[in-house]
């Protein structure tokens, strides 16, 4: 179920020498959050404005970026004391926006009735993740296709060109996604009802 978000602790525990070079620096959280976005917008751009392979480059090394950052917020607000309501809707938003962005980039490139369902359906999982948190449950993130997933697809895309299959399988992947992380917050909040009940 965790897909490639179950090499997060892995990956993490690489930027340490970074999340520490910014805490000494006092870098805000709020910044590698909108730094985020700012490689997604390059990445979408890069997919738009150059034919393939010469966009795999650009496109990859931008949503690299654009992954550390979103790796990097979080840990770094909580490193430093730093963590607030207001930075945790921020990074929200940013994953958001970055998500849609890249998604943006295919639009040149794809019928634009694929683009928006591929926009929709990456939306989904966070959507659940984040309604099963307001109702008490854990935050549950991976999955077939999840965020990391998401930017391989774009990575393959701009490298092979095949933008319709890449959306297809993106699409119908964050959507089984959805459906998984729904299936296990409604058996993980049905058992908290039954034990609360037993009270």
């Amino acid at each position: 179920m965790n897909g490639l978000y179950a090499l997060k602790p892995w990956y993490a525990a690489r930027l340490g020498g970074i999340r520490g070079a910014l805490a000494r620096r006092e870098v805000s959280p709020d910044a590698l959050t909108a730094a985020g976005v700012l490689a997604a917008a390059g990445a979408a751009a890069a997919l738009a404005g150059l034919p393939a392979p010469l966009a795999a480059l650009p496109v990859t090394a931008l949503l690299a970026v654009r992954l550390a950052c979103a790796n990097l917020d979080g840990a770094l607000a909580r490193d430093t004391g730093r963590c607030t309501r207001r930075g945790t809707v921020l990074n929200e938003a940013g994953d958001r926006a970055a998500d849609l962005l890249v998604l943006a980039g295919f639009l040149p490139l794809a019928p634009l009735w694929l683009v928006a369902l591929a926009a929709l359906a990456a939306t989904l999982p966070s959507w659940v993740a984040l309604a099963g948190t307001a109702a008490g449950a854990p935050r549950r993130n991976g999955g077939p296709v999840g965020k990391t997933e998401r930017c391989l697809l774009a990575a393959v895309a701009a490298a092979t060109g095949w933008a319709v299959p890449a959306l297809a399988v993106l699409a119908a992947g964050s959507a089984l996604t959805a459906a998984l992380r729904l299936a296990w917050l409604w058996r993980e909040l049905g058992a908290r009802d039954t034990a609360e009940a037993g009270r």
